[in-house]
């Protein structure tokens, strides 16, 4: 229906927030990797406590693999990475992946 002139109309505006695609930061077991090292690395990289680190590092000896945490895509890409570079530096064959949540 048309406005009468020098009317003023409310219109109501509806702003939806995006949130940015999630990735797990995914660490996987191998035979050479120390424990020690592991749980050093979810603590200094993931901000873990020793307890939740020590539960973690069992999971990825036990079964394979386990997810340290959930990122946007940047930050879990760079938490990967900066898992290889300490590895590698440390002469571990330690791998992440990272898979959408």
């Amino acid at each position: 229906m048309p406005q009468a002139p020098g009317t003023l109309t409310r219109q109501q505006s509806h702003t939806q927030t995006l949130q940015p695609e999630r990735y797990l930061v995914i660490m996987h077991n191998d035979d050479y990797t120390t424990m020690e090292f592991v749980i050093e690395l979810l603590q200094q990289v993931f901000h873990k406590n020793a307890a939740e680190a020590t539960e973690l590092m069992l999971r990825i000896h036990q079964q394979g693999e386990a997810f340290c945490g959930c990122y946007p895509f940047e930050l879990a890409e760079t938490k990967a990475a900066t898992v290889h570079q300490k590895a590698r530096q440390a002469g571990f064959p330690l791998r992440c992946s990272l898979r959408r949540a």
